[in-house]
């Protein structure tokens, strides 16, 4: 009888621990960024914030530098769960998630502080829920800076100088939409394959901010970058709808304000890697070339034409610009 008493206890207790032990998750979350860079030392923040409020029951383990693929793959990866977390900028979700083409529209955004104010806010909310119905649940955006052209050999003094040039960009149909208005002929890109593209010529230039034209060395083989500043596009930070669903409640609030509280540390990061790439640019003796906006915004026209075209779309870019 002690015997059996002890059998019942024992299971009774290890029933009672399942629940526990249930919760106790690790997080595999994906950056094509290497390490020290302000997303992937965002995300790792959000990792020490989610072990301190759950007394180290959700961690994350962040694989940075593409060590789970580029970003194409790595979103469907995260759809079916493969991934949990993933850290991807908006573009490559344009075709999956028809809002986020907005976040991307070339000049929306008047300054950094007006897209924080528009992702911070109402907007931002309202893009980040129309990732669900999509097997992904939107959690933050981060900074992506200001993106500018950069060329191996002819350098982009005006919008005439991009007829016929091949640069890279994203793999979406609003940024080819945009090259080619510029005059320029698109090449869609894996980030990792850009450095060797530059280098043995098969593209022109690309394009991206001074933290990613800086770490992955395209200055090196691209030393012409022009200041046309083109796009504000944000960053944005989403979980597998698999692996939400799987967290308590309780625990998905704590995920969401995480992620909400790790913009902060995120954009500090920034400000202070954008002076610090800069630096490193110029001392590599690169050209830094400064050039009039208006034709480049003026040559738009058609790209506003071709992807703001239903009420719902027009509403949304009103609503941005009127932002203050």
């Amino acid at each position: 009888m002690k015997s059996i008493a002890a059998l019942a206890l024992g299971a009774a207790l290890a029933l009672t621990a399942l629940p526990a032990m249930a919760q106790s998750v690790t997080l595999r979350s994906a950056d094509i960024h290497p390490d020290g860079y302000p997303t992937v030392v965002a995300v790792q923040y959000l990792g020490q914030l989610m072990d301190e409020r759950t007394g180290g029951r959700i961690k994350i383990q962040v694989f940075n530098n593409a060590q789970l693929g580029a970003e194409k793959d790595t979103i469907e990866q995260t759809r079916f769960g493969v991934i949990d977390l993933n850290r991807v900028n908006s573009a490559p979700f344009n075709n999956l998630v028809p809002e986020t083409q907005v976040l991307g529209l070339p000049f929306l955004f008047r300054s950094v502080d007006h897209m924080h104010k528009v992702v911070d806010g109402p907007i931002g909310d309202e893009i980040l829920a129309a990732f669900e119905p999509h097997g992904l649940v939107g959690l933050a955006f981060y900074d992506s800076g200001a993106r500018s052209f950069y060329t191996t050999k002819t350098p982009i003094k005006s919008i005439e100088d991009m007829k016929g040039l091949k640069i890279r960009v994203q793999q979406s149909d609003l940024w080819i939409a945009m090259l080619q208005a510029f005059g320029a002929n698109p090449t869609p890109m894996s980030y990792g394959e850009v450095y060797s593209a530059l280098e043995t010529g098969v593209v022109d230039g690309a394009e991206n901010n001074w933290p990613s034209y800086e770490s992955s060395r395209h200055f090196e083989v691209a030393k012409h970058l022009t200041l046309t500043e083109h796009s504000l596009t944000p960053e944005v930070l989403v979980i597998s709808k698999l692996s939400w669903d799987k967290l308590a409640p309780a625990d998905q609030a704590l995920l969401r304000q995480a992620a909400k509280d790790s913009v902060v540390k995120m954009r500090e990061l920034w400000v202070a890697r954008e002076k610090e790439s800069e630096a490193k640019v110029r001392a590599g003796g690169g050209e830094i070339i400064t050039v009039d906006k208006a034709p480049f915004v003026a040559a738009m026209a058609p790209v506003y034409a071709k992807f703001v075209t239903d009420d719902k779309t027009k509403s949304l870019v009103e609503r941005i610009r009127a932002v203050q």
